[in-house]
């Protein structure tokens, strides 16, 4: 789907592609399709994010990776097979040509799968001025009262993540213009988790279930 001129594919449970100039990849799990990404983002080193076999489906030797530090001993088997590894930790910022890519905090508070200290990070890809934000794996954090984006894509399905009614406090917070529900129909959360979203956000940003 394209919005605010950006094209936006939701792959599955956190999995997306963001296309415009380049294309870029987010935590690539159980992917049904194989193209050559510019770009492919990871947030953090757990299976369902850091997944080798799907980041293989779609790395070449122009891919540039970037991750979260704690992916290192796995993404270092694939450092022949593509153009650079970047390892980052959260409140850090990259260029690329027209595209800015900032790291941003993305951890748990009432649950211990995602510590703090772990220097899990979400992402905020700016592509002429349209920032979108991909949370991560995350509950509701201070560090929310600060985001300035346009579209945020943001994990309903709990147990290792914000449920439904956290994400739409969430959006409460910080007003995107859209909203995109994630993480849920595959390992945690439910189609009607989403459907519950987008009940309560809704009167907070325009949001929408992608398939």
């Amino acid at each position: 789907m394209e919005i605010l001129g950006i094209k936006i594919d939701w792959l599955g449970h956190a999995a997306f592609k963001i296309e415009k100039y380049k294309k870029i990849f987010i935590d690539p799990y159980q992917l049904k399709i194989k193209e050559s990404a510019d770009i492919i983002l990871i947030t953090h080193d757990h299976f369902d994010h850091c997944s080798i076999e799907d980041i293989n489906k779609i790395a070449s030797k122009e891919t540039i990776i970037i991750a979260a530090e704690k992916c290192k001993k796995e993404l270092e088997k694939l450092k022949d097979k593509v153009s650079k590894i970047m390892y980052v930790k959260p409140n850090e910022k990259l260029n690329f040509e027209k595209i800015a890519i900032e790291t941003f905090p993305s951890y748990n508070i009432n649950k211990n799968f995602h510590p703090k200290n772990s220097n899990y990070v979400g992402y905020i890809i700016d592509i002429e001025g349209i920032r979108i934000y991909h949370a991560g794996d995350t509950d509701l954090i201070d560090e929310m009262k600060e985001l300035k984006v346009d579209i945020a894509l943001l994990p309903v399905g709990g147990t290792y993540t914000m449920n439904y009614k956290e994400a739409a406090e969430a959006v409460k917070l910080f007003r995107p213009k859209f909203a995109i529900p994630m993480h849920y129909g595959s390992i945690v959360g439910s189609e009607e988790d989403a459907e519950k979203f987008k009940e309560l956000a809704s009167n907070f940003s325009n949001v929408i279930i992608l398939k």
